[in-house]
């Protein structure tokens, strides 16, 4: 049994941003903000001074405390903002989401969905004494490993093809892999260069037949696919997907094509990077169904609770993937395990377990 854990005296704060549907994701700080359109949202973000915002208060169950142990802030900028538009701007619009969490008190801040791609993985972040610094990249590959490890005992074969490998959680993940294989044959999938080929010379020789493209046709033969890319000409689609394939989309906003669920109904996505935590209580909505949360925010939590100190930006180590997956066992009595499964945010079920052994 794990030994429940004292509250932390610090506290945090975690970033996000309107996802595809800005008026919707909006509306969730404030109903009357999602009757602006799309459009407006997107011209109004750009050219006025729009603060961030607070979407949600955070608690621990376990504590009697009436204030809040870390706040989600809203960015206000879209995810075609965060990545296309002058970089200088979107810095701007983080950094002053940043600015808002230290006013409420926030000793360390984890950069969800497109910030951390939008800030270079938060190297690019001005420098803060006193402010901590995560990705949260570092435990979603952790839970990522662990969602692969049940959809690969429930497929046809043990093929698994990784779409953004070389990203900040791809390559934690294939090198978390590399020391414990799940599957023979292993596929890598990136827009190439010397990183991709590199990574795939670190883990050969692994006991797994590694492949690297540059293509999405690549994973055709996958049984198992796993998409991490934030690029937006990335989409996976029917097209791309043998009979029976299993996906697990680590992504938001999401890098699965949304007419998967009407078109290939012989496939199983499985929205990735999700934990349950019932014993922490978000005071708002953050898109997701009460009592789960995303991993890159329970990251942020766990290194509070855990009274970390160092910042984890850049490509996530698996050594650091580990000290989560230490601390989430210190406080299990929060939760910060492998939710079960949603499917384009429906509750679904992980699928029975096919092959022997499995």
């Amino acid at each position: 049994m794990t030994d429940q854990q004292p509250p932390a005296s610090g506290k945090f704060a975690f970033l996000v941003h309107p996802r595809t549907d800005v008026a919707a994701d909006m509306a969730r700080v404030w109903r009357p903000l999602g009757r602006i359109p799309a459009r407006t949202w997107e011209r109004g973000l750009r050219r006025l001074p729009v603060p961030p915002l607070t979407l949600a208060a955070v608690h621990r169950r376990d504590t009697a405390a009436d204030e809040p142990d870390g706040w989600i802030i809203v960015v206000p900028a879209t995810p075609r903002q965060l990545l296309t538009e002058d970089r200088r701007w979107a810095l701007g619009r983080v950094e002053g989401a940043i600015d808002k969490a230290q006013a409420l008190g926030a000793s360390i801040v984890g950069l969800g969905a497109l910030t951390a791609p939008a800030t270079g993985a938060g190297r690019m972040l001005r420098e803060r004494p006193g402010l901590t610094v995560t990705t949260g990249n570092a435990f979603t590959a952790h839970l990522t490993v662990e969602g692969l490890r049940r959809l690969v005992a429930a497929a046809s074969g043990s093929h698994i093809a990784i779409v953004g490998a070389t990203g900040s959680v791809g390559s934690c993940v294939v090198r978390m892999l590399a020391e414990e294989p799940l599957g023979s044959d292993l596929t890598l999938v990136s827009r190439g260069g010397p990183r991709l080929e590199a990574l795939a010379a670190e883990v050969r020789g692994t006991g797994m037949d590694v492949r690297s493209s540059t293509s999405m046709d690549a994973v055709r033969d996958a049984d198992v696919v796993l998409v991490l890319t934030s690029a937006t000409d990335a989409l996976l689609g029917s097209q791309h997907l043998k009979h029976g394939a299993l996906v697990l989309d680590d992504t938001q906003p999401r890098n699965t094509d949304p007419h998967l669920k009407q078109e290939r109904p012989d496939v199983l996505v499985i929205d990735g990077g999700v934990a349950s935590i019932p014993g922490i209580d978000i005071r708002g909505d953050i898109g997701l169904p009460r009592g789960l949360a995303y991993a890159c925010l329970c990251e942020t939590m766990l290194m509070t609770f855990d009274g970390q100190a160092t910042s984890s930006t850049g490509q996530a180590s698996v050594e650091h993937a580990l000290r989560m997956r230490d601390a989430a066992r210190r406080f299990a009595h929060l939760g910060f395990s492998l939710a079960d499964p949603l499917s384009f945010g429906r509750r679904t079920a992980w699928p029975a377990p096919a092959r022997v052994g499995a």
